[in-house]
Formats: structure tokens, sequence, C-alpha cells
């Protein structure tokens, strides 16, 4: 995963375009057996917000997670739509295939 860009200037705001939801499915959609504690790193999010995040994502219809063995697979159900009014015509798929390096 590339490096998040660096701030120029001493007072601008760290803020990106997308969510920590949205970084949690480029992450999977990327590659779909990544720990926690790795997301947790590549996103920049505590492990517990990880989980929040993979129980929301599950429970809105975004993923399956499936237990293989010790560890998880996640499946992006890439058909979902995009939650917000503005974005509804649009699907998660289409978004994670725009991201893809």
């Amino acid at each position: 995963m590339a490096d998040a860009p660096r701030s120029s200037g001493a007072h601008e705001r760290n803020w990106t375009f997308l969510t920590n939801h949205a970084h949690v499915m480029v992450a999977l959609s990327r590659n779909p057996d990544l720990r926690q504690r790795d997301l947790s790193y590549f996103v920049g999010i505590t492990p517990g917000a990880v989980q929040r995040i993979l129980d929301d994502l599950e429970e809105a219809g975004y993923l399956r997670r499936e237990k293989v063995g010790r560890r998880n697979h996640y499946e992006i159900i890439d058909r979902t739509p995009l939650r917000h009014p503005l974005e509804g015509q649009h699907t998660v798929g289409e978004l994670l295939d725009m991201l893809h390096d």
C-alpha cells in the first residue's frame, strides 16, 4: 500500500476524501485475508475501530466473514449500493474498481 500524503504546512488539517469504512474495504479488496491487526496498521486506526467497522460492513451487507482455520477470509459483496443518496446509484464494486492500482 502506498504511504499517505504528508502535510506540507503546519496549519493543514489531516483529512481524506474516503472514510475509514472505505479504507477497510479498499484494503480487503486488495487482500481478503488480511488480519485485523494488519487492517489497523494500513488504515491507521485502532484494532477496536477495525472490529466495529467490520461489524458495520457485515451487518449492512457489504461483506461476509468466513472463518478459515484461525483466521478470517472476507468476501466483498460488490453489487451492494453505496449508502449516501448522492452515490446510491453506484455500487461498492464500482468504487473499489476505480481505486484499484
